[in-house]
């Protein structure tokens, strides 16, 4: 259903905006987004611990901007099911599996809700918006807390069957050391190169527990294990999908050169001759594009109608 567009003064038609929400592991963002992806305000507060405060959080961040959009978009931390409800999530965010955000979110702001993963909201706004704007096939990666991804045909997000399309971080990685993910399988991706496993294989080598930060900054040899293994798995998912074009964004993306370089040469040593050839690119959205993707594709749907 559609909420109807109330005219401006004088009779023309309003411009509809987004409320968008972003949930992640550590903060909660909320703003306004305009149909060109514009982020008209944003608003930030701490991730509370448990689910139902992540609900609260949410509604006393982002209710003074409902008022304003006509359509609320929320991306966040967990597989999201069809009907906008969490289907499962990993211990980032604890007794968040099973909650139904749509719901939760259009009795909060009295507005159409649209719910979707965050990295799918963060592919979303790269394919429409970001890097990836103008390509027919785009795989966005996002790697930070955990590892996350996006396949983006044409601007649109596919989401699969039960929405866990994209979830390279939890492609087997090409080692058997035994690690545990946070999904509670062993030896994923995400297990080697996200940044709490980053500083934990630094903390095992060399004793000194250190912030990723500080482990970027002295070029712990870490981060080259950790950016071979996620450049072969980058290679498998190419191979598979032939993207146009791979985006490369997150926090941990951020080490710059002594990650990109070693995970675009173990890329292009093990991508098939087409998809060897993709350019592989820093996002350009930054941490606003959780809120950006999670408002177009409210936006999209408000377009649609019932």
């Amino acid at each position: 259903m559609t909420t109807p567009l109330a005219p401006a003064v004088g009779g023309a038609a309003r411009t509809p905006l987004a409320l968008a929400v972003d949930i992640g592991g550590t903060k909660i963002a909320a703003g306004l987004v305009a149909p060109d992806g514009t982020l008209l305000e944003r608003r930030r507060t701490a991730t509370p611990a448990r689910g139902p405060e992540i609900l609260r959080a949410v509604a006393e961040l982002a209710r003074p901007l409902a008022e304003r959009a006509a359509v609320c978009g929320v991306g966040t931390a967990g597989n999201v099911d069809p009907l906008g409800r969490i289907a499962s999530a990993t211990g980032l965010l604890t007794a968040w599996a099973g909650t139904d955000v749509k719901a939760a979110a259009e009795r909060a702001f009295g507005l159409p809700a649209l719910v979707l993963n965050d990295c799918h909201a963060a592919g979303a706004a790269e394919a429409r918006a970001g890097a990836a704007r103008g390509a027919r096939t785009a795989l966005v990666v996002a790697v930070g807390t955990g590892i996350g991804g996006a396949v983006c045909v044409e601007g649109r997000v596919l989401t699969g069957g039960s929405g866990t399309a994209g979830s390279i971080g939890h492609l087997p990685a090409p080692a058997e050391a035994g690690v545990r993910c946070s999904c509670g399988a062993l030896d994923h991706v995400e297990a080697y190169a996200s940044g709490p496993a980053i500083e934990r294989a630094h903390r095992e080598r060399t004793g000194q527990a250190l912030p990723l930060t500080e482990i970027g900054r002295i070029g712990s040899p870490v981060i080259g294990d950790a950016a071979r293994l996620l450049g072969r798995v980058l290679a498998g998912a190419a191979n598979l999908i032939d993207p146009d074009v791979i985006v490369i964004a997150g926090g941990v993306s951020m080490l710059g050169p002594a990650l990109l370089g070693p995970m675009e040469a173990a890329y292009r040593a093990e991508a098939l001759p087409g998809p060897s050839a993709v350019p592989l690119l820093p996002a350009r959205l930054g941490e606003d594009a959780g809120l950006v993707g999670a408002g177009l594709e409210a936006l999209s749907h408000l377009e649609k109608g019932p």
